[in-house]
C-alpha cells in the first residue's frame, strides 16, 4: 500500500484575459467571491467546497496560468514515488498559507500542485 493518497481536487486556476468579465461570469454561474475581486490579478471564487481561481493573463497564450490543485495525503512520499518514476517536480516546500505543496506541468503547460494541509 502506498503512503500517499489523493483526497480531492482542491481548486482549478484558469488563466483568464479579462478578470472582471470573468468575474461577472462565475458569478452568474453562482459562485462568490471569496479573494480579491474584478480588478484583480488573482481571484478566487467559491461554490460550496469547490474554487475556481481565475489569473489574468496580460500576455502570452495558451496553458500559461492554467492549474490543477490536488488535496493529498503524504505530500513529500508522493513527490518521492514521482521522483522515482523519473518525473522532475519542484521541491516540497511550506507556504504560509498553511499548505506544503509541490508543482509538476502536464505535457501541455497545465500545472498540477500537490498541497497538503499543514498545522
Amino acid at each position: 500500500m502506498s503512503s500517499w493518497s489523493i483526497d480531492h481536487i482542491s481548486a482549478v486556476t484558469l488563466a483568464v484575459r479579462q478578470m472582471a468579465e470573468s468575474v461577472a461570469f462565475y458569478q452568474l454561474l453562482g459562485l462568490d467571491v471569496s479573494y480579491d475581486g474584478p480588478t484583480a490579478l488573482f481571484t478566487t471564487m467559491r461554490a460550496g467546497h469547490s474554487v475556481i481561481n481565475l489569473r489574468e493573463l496580460r500576455t502570452g497564450a495558451g496553458n500559461a496560468g492554467s492549474r490543477v490543485i490536488l488535496r493529498v495525503h503524504g505530500v513529500d512520499a508522493l513527490h518521492q514515488d514521482l521522483v522515482q518514476k523519473g518525473l522532475h517536480p519542484t521541491t516540497p516546500k511550506d507556504a504560509d498559507w498553511g499548505e506544503r505543496y509541490f508543482e509538476i506541468p502536464d505535457p501541455q503547460g497545465v500545472v498540477i500542485s500537490f498541497a497538503e494541509v499543514i498545522s
